[in-house]
């Protein structure tokens, strides 16, 4: 895959300043960082959630920002799926409904059709006509996964996504999640402090802190460092 996302920007954000210029090209790329590094405030950047002061966001050869010449694409235009820490799902909608939002350019039968693959991706069927309201944390999570990849995103944004779900779950549900993404050749650019998670998904590795850049490259290169916390997760989960 040749680099599907460039990266340059700079963002001042409160104490933190962020300073970011990369080309993204592996499948899956895993951010690491300590909390407050920079790395969530980078996903509301390409998310269109939070314009830089500075730079160039280039997705799949389009141009969604360039501070220089005031070019700006909305969110809701850069075909970027985003799922965070704290699932956000419209409270009056049942899971059905809040699937099903942004597919308005399907027709009713397509829209159906969609709205099950993805309830039966993440494993929440039996949770369609329930409300927000009902569902656990984990089952919240499932229900923002689906919603972000049922409109065929071209790219993937994960801040911590499996917050709230048991290890079992989280590893079906990452195994077909990949799968998914591959077979579709949409790229995902992931937030997470599991290290077995990068190894997992075969991801590059950014690492960032103090909202710079310290290393990039393969997992196994750029976490070398902590193999023994891998194996540590490992037995764990045998």
């Amino acid at each position: 895959m040749s680099d599907y996302l460039q990266v340059d920007v700079e963002r001042t954000l409160g104490d933190l300043s962020l300073r970011v210029s990369c080309a993204l090209s592996a499948p899956w790329t895993v951010l690491f960082g300590p909390s407050g590094a920079g790395k969530t405030s980078l996903l509301r950047v390409l998310g269109g959630l939070t314009r830089p002061d500075r730079g160039r966001v280039v997705l799949h050869g389009r141009t969604l920002v360039e501070t220089a010449n005031g070019a700006w694409v909305p969110p809701a235009q850069r075909a970027i799926g985003f799922v965070t820490q704290r699932p956000t799902l419209f409270p009056h909608m049942n899971v059905t409904a809040n699937v099903a939002f942004g597919l308005s350019g399907l027709s009713r039968r397509a829209c159906e059709e969609r709205v099950g693959q993805m309830l039966e991706l993440f494993q929440a069927g039996p949770l369609a006509k329930r409300m927000p309201a009902d569902l656990s944390g984990g089952e919240k999570q499932r229900v923002s996964l689906a919603r972000a990849l049922a409109p065929e995103p071209r790219l993937l944004l994960l801040d911590e996504p499996f917050t709230g779900m048991d290890a079992d779950l989280k590893v079906s549900i990452l195994e077909k999640l990949t799968a998914w993404l591959a077979e579709r050749e949409v790229p995902a650019l992931y937030v997470s402090h599991d290290v077995a998670e990068a190894f997992q998904t075969a991801a590059d590795v950014v690492v960032i802190n103090h909202g710079q850049i310290q290393a990039h490259g393969p997992a196994q290169v750029v976490l070398a460092s902590r193999r023994e916390q891998l194996l540590r997760q490992l037995g764990e989960r045998s």
